[in-house]
């Protein structure tokens, strides 16, 4: 399949639609049958089985600087893109068969540096080969992985029903199916004479505040995805009753809004400015989310919607932003560097959750889960303030440069 710069046909972006789509459904699929895969088979406490998810984005962690900067400096991201493809296929495999809970945590990590390795690399060349239409392209890319990650949540406790394992081999096998469809789909690489890397984009960072917003952006939005992980499940349970399927229809209604609006908000983010629409994503989401813990089941059906319409506006745009405001930076270091700050935060974001769960009290009163959300919320608004600085810097610099001399 031939692909032209800057011209990357509809067919072309649903085709990376595709396979952004399938990358993610394998990471949400042992997810429902957490208990089952890893508590239960390993004989391990709640505590230790939570580091299943915390594997993953540690690896993840380590892998994306160092990606970022090889590939950058090589120019070799198609062919790495389906290599790590196919590694995360086998490597789901493996966790099926492992010898032990280290060595199941440590096949996770290794999991977790191949996939965001693929995801970066499929992402870089996407914005590459959009050109001017890369808020599209890359709003498509978002929204296959939002379905991804929402269809792998909802098919992984029917699929892991009476066996948790069937969820790693369903992983191996959807990934061995992305592999031969990026195989042939993703665009080529294209050659630069710019070889910038990880030292270039922290000299940036120091010297640019307007690279540093849209990392926090991204930190902070993945911190408060990591409440809606671990608390809000909980929440819904134990404090409201709740049963499992209505759980799965309630973060559906986050999910789905979140993933098919991508590409509009992404689209959109090509004319309008960028700060702006980060801005008022960030209030949307940030004040809605401060009321989760706070509000009644019922009013959950609307707020989860708006929460999905929030995130939606303000992450292609956050994500252009560091695009554009690093221009002497890589892009897939760039790309990099945005899903590092993300892994980091959905990281901590489960570890903060339960802390302040903890300290607001995990009685049936539901205390601790008020004061969960309403930090989360905080912290989001908290980085929408940061764009606002952002934009009246750009504002004053402007009208300083206009002044007469």
């Amino acid at each position: 399949m031939t692909s032209r710069v800057g011209t990357l046909s509809l067919r072309s972006v649903l085709a990376l639609g595709l396979i952004t789509f399938l990358m993610m459904l394998p990471e949400t699929l042992p997810v429902p049958v957490l208990r089952a895969l890893v508590v239960e088979r390993f004989r391990v406490g709640e505590s230790l089985g939570s580091l299943f998810m915390a594997a993953n984005m540690i690896g993840a962690l380590l892998a994306a600087p160092l990606i970022g900067a090889w590939v950058d400096r090589t120019g070799q991201r198609r062919r790495l893109a389906v290599a790590a493809l196919l590694a995360d296929a086998l490597l789901m495999q493996a966790m099926a068969h492992p010898a032990s809970y280290a060595s199941f945590l440590l096949l996770r990590a290794m999991e977790g540096a191949v996939h965001i390795t693929a995801l970066t690399l499929t992402m870089s060349l996407a914005a590459d080969a959009a050109g001017d239409r890369r808020g599209r392209a890359l709003g498509c890319l978002g929204a296959g992985l939002t379905l991804g990650v929402a269809t792998g949540a909802a098919v992984g406790g029917w699929l892991g029903k009476n066996d948790p394992l069937y969820t790693l081999h369903a992983a191996s096998a959807v990934l061995v199916l992305a592999t031969v469809l990026a195989a042939w789909l993703l665009p080529p690489d294209q050659a630069t004479s710019n070889k910038p890397g990880w030292r270039d984009l922290l000299t940036t960072v120091a010297r640019e505040p307007a690279v540093r917003v849209p990392l926090v952006i991204a930190f902070v939005e993945r911190f408060t995805v990591g409440f809606f992980t671990t608390g809000f499940p909980l929440m819904l349970a134990s404090v409201h009753g709740v049963d499992r399927p209505r759980i799965g229809m309630l973060l559906g209604a986050f999910l789905f809004p979140f993933a098919v609006l991508s590409w509009p908000f992404g689209r959109l983010a090509e004319k309008w400015s960028r700060r702006h629409l980060v801005l008022v994503g960030s209030l949307v989401y940030g004040l809605g989310v401060m009321f989760v813990g706070a509000v009644p089941v019922a009013w959950l059906w609307g707020l989860m919607p708006l929460l999905g319409i929030g995130s939606a506006v303000m992450f292609v745009p956050s994500l252009l932003w560091l695009l554009e405001a690093a221009p002497g930076v890589g892009r897939t270091t760039a790309m990099a560097a945005f899903h590092a700050a993300g892994s980091l935060g959905f990281l901590l974001g489960p570890l903060c959750c339960g802390r302040l769960i903890a300290l607001g009290g995990e009685g049936a009163d539901g205390h601790g889960y008020v004061l969960a959300f309403a930090v989360a919320g905080l912290a989001e608004i908290l980085a929408a303030l940061l764009v606002v600085i952002s934009c009246r810097r750009v504002l004053g610099a402007r009208t300083a440069r206009d002044l007469p001399r």
